[in-house]
């Protein structure tokens, strides 16, 4: 009788457990979705997206922390039992969910060690693209696409320049601890890119570097004040040389043609149009100047002497047959 006692306050402990587990989740729930709510209309309309997108993740990370607190406070209320659950379950999570804890611990590495933001553009597992999530596990990123030379065979763009494909690609966050992660737009909102042009060694070569020149500076001067400022950043917070962000031209000389490559400063978007923009005026300014694009030849510089052989069969021959 005493174990049928026993077993009735078995049950109805769990019973109340489960009822106060369940109350405590809906409660979570809709505080979670109140303080939604509040956080959408205060700070998302007055404010860029990435203010909203950091109060979010800290929304989720006291959301979690409630979550883990309350349910010890309701299943474990004896702390000897608490103690042997929590190292229970500590060793079997750890043995089973090894790459998910990574990507959690990832998660908190990307927020204290700042190495991306969301709308930051970065490479990270062999995707290159603009972060548009971050969660606890996995990381959103709307690809771009790559030039030829660059694309992974394993995953290749049907886009042949670094522009959207429209393809979103989520990654899980403990790539950032077995590869490198490449930032294009923190600190230093800038890149530098090459436009190369082959002409002939008879071409005017002093009045083709102008050219570059003039068309380069002509499209890239406000990003040349603007990056002037952003790079003395660079330089007050880093070891980092001094740069000179004016456009340049550099030769290369081949066996066929005069390479002349302008290196110039661009923001981390548009690459594709203001290449297209100097490109375009590069092609008028030869036009008028009658240079030309230089182009593969091939000279054929004489031919082996060639024997020619008559052979006339017999007549005889020819008649009997």
């Amino acid at each position: 009788m005493e174990q049928v006692f026993k077993l009735i306050s078995f049950n109805t402990e769990i019973g109340l457990k489960v009822l106060f587990t369940l109350a405590f989740l809906i409660v979570l729930w809709l505080l979670r979705r109140v303080a939604n709510a509040f956080i959408r209309e205060s700070i998302r309309d007055r404010y860029n997206g990435r203010i909203w997108f950091w109060a979010g993740q800290g929304l989720n990370l006291v959301t979690a922390v409630l979550l883990i607190l309350g349910l010890l406070e309701i299943w474990f209320d004896n702390p000897n039992r608490l103690a042997t659950a929590i190292g229970l379950v500590t060793a079997g999570v750890a043995f089973a969910l090894q790459k998910l804890i990574t990507a959690i611990a990832g998660y908190f590495v990307i927020l204290r060690s700042n190495i991306f933001s969301v709308g930051d553009r970065i490479t990270m597992g062999g995707v290159r693209g603009d972060v548009i999530a971050l969660g606890f596990i996995h990381t959103k990123i709307m690809e771009m696409g790559q030039p030829v030379s660059f694309q992974d065979t394993t995953s290749p763009s049907w886009v042949k320049s670094r522009q959207f494909t429209g393809r979103v690609v989520s990654i899980t966050n403990d790539k950032i601890f077995d590869q490198p992660v490449y930032n294009y737009t923190q600190d230093f909102p800038y890149l530098w890119e090459e436009i190369s042009v082959p002409i002939s060694y008879t071409a005017d070569r002093d009045r083709a570097e102008q050219i570059l020149l003039e068309c380069a500076e002509r499209h890239t001067e406000s990003i040349n004040q603007m990056s002037q400022e952003s790079l003395k950043v660079m330089r007050d917070r880093y070891f980092l040389h001094s740069h000179d962000l004016t456009p340049k031209v550099y030769y290369r000389i081949t066996n066929n043609w005069l390479e002349m490559t302008v290196r110039f400063v661009v923001r981390e978007h548009g690459i594709r149009d203001l290449k297209d923009a100097v490109s375009r005026d590069i092609l008028k300014a030869f036009d008028v100047a009658g240079i030309r694009i230089a182009t593969t030849t091939y000279n054929v510089v004489g031919f082996p002497p060639l024997q020619i052989e008559n052979s006339f069969s017999n007549p005889k021959e020819n008649s009997q047959h």
